[in-house]
């Protein structure tokens, strides 16, 4: 398998998930500001240019989320997906897409407008109406998480490699302050060797 991967991108998930799973792939580190995901090589690889992108004996995809569903079904026997069709696979679905369609937006609006765009172009309006609205992402976590290890319990699963990833780009930006419970669910994660060695 081979990973095409930008440090501090979406494509830290799949690479996470991979060293969770211990089975060999190799890396081709592009970079979001040089150009190099723009290529015509990689433009046939990703349609938008972008990272990540999973190579796996002729299969070509992309999008963080499904590379790391597809990852986790692949290697069962390592249970980072709860059983297809037991009831326990339908909260795993629901965080992963969650990350997806509700936690990463408001957190990306925030860092477009605080951190990203040119001064010029950012939106004082837009960054504060996200922040309000991560305020109800960080509730359903909180109470989602609270008292449990991890989001199925005390089974870490591919969906919180998904929503951690993403908790830890908004703690970056100060959104998980007075937040306990989710700044404990991140350093907790941050402490597994694999998603140290994904970081570095």
């Amino acid at each position: 398998m081979k990973l095409y991967h930008a440090p501090q991108s979406r494509s830290v998930r799949p690479r996470w998930l991979l060293e969770e799973l211990g089975v060999p792939y190799d890396v081709v580190q592009l970079s979001t500001t040089d150009g190099s995901t723009k290529t015509p090589e990689h433009m046939k690889r990703h349609p938008h240019g972008a990272v990540p992108v999973l190579e796996d004996d002729g299969l070509t995809m992309f999008e963080s989320a499904a590379i790391c569903l597809y990852l986790a079904d692949k290697y069962p026997e390592k249970k980072l997906a709860p059983a297809v069709g037991s009831k326990e696979r339908a909260p795993y679905y629901q965080w992963v897409v969650y990350t997806m369609a509700t936690i990463e937006p408001p957190i990306l609006d925030v860092f477009l407008n605080t951190v990203q765009l040119p001064e010029a172009e950012r939106s004082a309006k837009v960054a504060e109406e996200g922040r309000k609205n991560f305020k109800d992402v960080a509730a359903t976590l909180s109470k989602a998480l609270e008292g449990k290890k991890y989001l199925l319990g005390d089974q870490f699963s591919a969906a919180d490699v998904m929503v951690g990833s993403t908790l830890a780009w908004g703690s970056f930006m100060g959104l998980l302050e007075g937040l306990p419970v989710l700044q404990q669910y991140v350093a907790r994660l941050n402490e597994r060797p694999a998603a140290q060695r994904a970081n570095s």
